[in-house]
């Protein structure tokens, strides 16, 4: 068993503490997402697609915030399954534009109402206030140059 100090000392850590609520959160919308075929990180990628189509790997990239290297690895996936496809950029012939598929689009009203709801279970506990606050600090953390 380990000692109280200890877990003390670890409830201070602010990267123990957003692990295990992201963790916490994962586990939760990875088992609603699944029925759908996709995970939460694919759902990122979606939810790019969906509100820019034509999107680059690059511009999908900075918005969620992840390496080049782990969205390419996620659109082979999703390319696989059916979910994008890839085009050449009409503008840039060395350029690569992400399109969803009839499925993924198909997918955009379930996930999403699984997305508001997955947000409302876990900020049922808190005002208004606070979820506009915890909003605010996760994003501040998110743009620190780490």
């Amino acid at each position: 068993m380990l000692k109280e100090e200890f877990r003390l000392e670890l409830n201070q850590c602010i990267n123990f503490l957003l692990t295990t609520a992201q963790n916490a959160v994962f586990r939760h919308l990875s088992a609603l997402l699944c029925p759908y075929g996709i995970t939460p990180g694919q759902y990122g990628v979606l939810s790019c697609v969906w509100a820019c189509p034509g999107a680059s790997p690059g511009q999908i990239a900075e918005q969620l915030h992840l390496e080049a290297s782990t969205v390419s690895s996620l659109l082979d996936r999703m390319q696989k399954n059916g979910l994008i496809e890839r085009e050449v950029d009409p503008e840039n012939r060395r350029g690569i534009r992400v399109v969803a598929t009839g499925k993924a689009l198909a997918l955009e009203p379930p996930v999403q109402e699984i997305i508001r709801q997955v947000n409302d279970k876990v900020m049922a506990g808190f005002t208004d206030e606070q979820c506009a606050a915890l909003r605010t600090a996760l994003i501040a953390i998110s743009e620190l140059d780490l």
